[in-house]
């Protein structure tokens, strides 16, 4: 392994952990300890993490923080979330949805990606804060208390003046009839903004979301430019999404 992904790997250790020991990550990356120590002093010297003794911590202390240990699927969000990664581009335009497939990609960012990032979702927006070269707009309004979200008119006419790039939009449900629906009717109006503000919709949904419905409709099958999931793409799960004509990672 070349040292800049093992550096990388060590970086998203520690987002994902929050502390993570050099043994740990010795171990993890098949390398010596004095090999990992040089890379946390490295990545220390770069303001890209936190070394402590042993090992190393997240460089932000949060103002918020959301309780990772009850993440149900946390390790399929993980991999959705890096899949997902594969699509972002230096220098763009982004916008987050909340949910928590959504804030693994905000954890596992690359360091080195300069973006400009819009989310009404708080610790979407707390975590964005590690990422030096994103910058990150925080649209305010009513919080909805259960999801640490903002909703309201408010966020719905700031996406109005909005062109980004991408969007990635957490999913609720899924099925080849209604297409993408959500619980919330407040919620599903942002979404819609936020498919009227962006030039590409990349939904991220868990496989226990597919062939779900909600009470309300976000968008048709025909409005759903990419779906990212955490299945291999010859799942058979898949096999009626894929004859539909949808794109799927």
């Amino acid at each position: 392994m070349k040292k800049k992904e093992r550096q990388q790997k060590v970086i998203d250790e520690v987002s994902i952990n929050r502390k993570v020991s050099s043994s740990f990550l010795s171990e993890k990356l098949e390398v010596s300890e004095d090999t990992i120590r040089r890379d946390i002093k490295e990545l220390h010297d770069k303001g890209l993490i936190t070394k402590v003794h042993g090992g190393a911590i997240s460089n932000i202390q949060k103002l918020y923080h959301y309780n990772e240990d009850i993440i149900y699927n946390r390790e399929n969000k993980i991999r959705i979330a890096q899949k997902a990664i594969s699509l972002i581009e230096d220098n763009m335009v982004i916008i987050i949805s909340g949910g928590t497939t959504n804030l693994m990609l905000a954890k596992l960012l690359p360091k080195n990606l300069k973006l400009t990032v819009y989310t009404y979702s708080l610790p979407l927006a707390m975590q964005l804060t590690e990422h030096p070269l994103v910058e990150t707009i925080f649209i305010g309004g009513k919080i909805y208390r259960s999801s640490m979200v903002t909703i309201g008119i408010d966020v719905i006419q700031y996406l109005s003046n909005i062109r980004a790039n991408i969007c990635f939009m957490g999913v609720s449900g899924l099925d080849l009839e209604t297409g993408i629906t959500d619980e919330g009717y407040e919620v599903s109006l942002i979404k819609k903004a936020m498919i009227n503000a962006s030039e590409h919709i990349v939904y991220l949904t868990t496989s226990n979301k597919l062939n779900l419905r909600q009470g309300y409709d976000v968008c048709s099958l025909k409005q759903i430019d990419t779906i990212v999931t955490d299945l291999d793409i010859d799942a058979p799960e898949l096999s009626p999404y894929i004859s539909a004509g949808l794109n799927i990672l």
